[in-house]
């Protein structure tokens, strides 16, 4: 909301070797953010009143002058009066241009959605991946839906957005898409970030986000236990297929890799420590921060394993990766045949690596974090689920001293 509006009249003299009567120019002060404004009138410097932003004296000139800024003042205070009445972005720059009778093009929620993914778009691979890409384009489908679905119409103006349209959207999300709490989220969080850019260009006045604020629920993260881990481990798989995908994903257990980052990794990554054991060195591919971990025995036993096959030696890869498709679908079946009574997906494996070998064996979670690579230890936080087993471990060794 705009909070003060300022004009004033003032001489503007562009070089001090020049003499005779200045220019007189009209400032619009908006909110602290000021631009300016050619009269076409001028005055000699002596004669004028800069307190009052007019001319001394009761000449003929002085009056007409003076009369001359009082229209143009009283048409510039009606024009930001009528500005704010419509609701229409008010800025400095916008108040000029209505002033100068420079018609600006209405920007469009649509059209600012589709101008972000376009850049997006040309920036894969360097800034973004394919996948957020996505996001954003299911997001701007959505947002075109529920336009016609809730107003009947297939664009809107930015300075028309407010809480309400986003109630609204929210609503249509969680009722007319089905989507849960936390998927909801997301894509007013996407839309989000498409209104801040409104906001940058001072397309759009207010913040309609200042008093929406949903709550993500916690999500209970499936993880895989010491037992099953060890059933993985110790398996014998005839079908080479689902030997390999066990191991990639016993591997990913004991390294909280996620599959873009071990699909990507290349022999070369595997370097010394300073501990002098072998640690990968690799950069995430979602965020390019850098993950350093140290290979433990049960991860070295699978590097060793594929160190001479012909197929990592081609792609000098660690290991031999398949697509993320065929390693879920094939996970489905290990699991079965493993007894684990869970839907195995390779994500699972990064989990368990930050619950159950690491944070439920007392590695803190600073270290957890940098291994996992993340850029916030609130990240971290959402991994660290504390597996009963671990607890009541904990409440054994409490008992064992009150006792004492």
């Amino acid at each position: 909301m705009v909070t003060n509006v300022n004009l004033l009249f003032y001489l503007k003299k562009r070089n001090s070797k020049v003499t005779g009567p200045i220019a007189i120019y009209l400032r619009f002060t908006v909110d602290g953010k000021r631009t300016e404004v050619s009269t076409g009138k001028t005055c000699p410097a002596e004669k004028w009143d800069a307190r009052n932003g007019r001319i001394y004296g009761n000449t003929e000139a002085a009056r007409t002058t003076n009369s001359q800024l009082d229209r143009i003042h009283a048409r510039a205070e009606e024009l930001y009066k009528l500005m704010s009445l419509n609701n229409e972005v008010l800025t400095a720059e916008t108040l000029k241009n209505r002033f100068l009778g420079k018609a600006e093009k209405a920007r469009t929620l649509i059209e600012v959605f589709n101008d972000h993914n376009e850049k997006m778009e040309s920036l894969l691979g360097k800034e973004y991946e394919r996948s957020t890409l996505t996001r954003y384009k299911t997001c701007l489908s959505h947002v075109k839906d529920f336009m016609k679905y809730r107003y009947h119409i297939s664009d809107i103006p930015v300075s028309r957005i407010s809480y309400t349209f986003l109630e609204d959207f929210d609503y249509y999300l969680r009722s007319v898409r089905k989507n849960g709490n936390n998927c909801t989220i997301k894509y007013l969080k996407n839309l989000g970030k498409v209104i801040r850019i409104c906001l940058g260009n001072g397309w759009l006045a207010v913040d309609p986000y200042i008093n929406y604020k949903p709550k993500a629920k916690q999500v209970d993260r499936q993880v895989v236990t010491l037992a099953e881990l060890d059933r993985l481990k110790a398996k014998e798989f005839t079908i080479e297929r689902l030997a390999a995908v066990r191991d990639v994903f016993v591997f990913c257990c004991y390294t909280g890799l996620a599959y873009a980052d071990v699909f990507k990794l290349k022999r070369d990554e595997l370097v010394e420590g300073v501990d002098g054991g072998l640690w990968i060195f690799t950069h995430r591919k979602k965020t390019d921060s850098l993950s350093r971990i140290p290979v433990l025995p049960a991860a070295l036993e699978i590097i060793t394993k594929y160190c001479d096959d012909i197929r990592c030696q081609i792609a000098n890869s660690l290991l031999p990766v398949m697509s993320n498709q065929k390693m879920n679908a094939y996970l489905k079946e290990i699991a079965i045949l493993c007894q684990i009574e869970k839907p195995l997906t390779f994500h699972i494996a990064r989990h368990t690596f930050a619950t159950t070998v690491t944070l439920n064996n007392g590695v803190p979670i600073e270290s957890v974090s940098k291994m996992l690579g993340h850029t916030s230890i609130k990240t971290t936080q959402l991994y660290a689920k504390v597996m009963d087993q671990k607890i009541g471990l904990d409440m054994q060794r409490l008992e064992s001293k009150l006792s004492r």
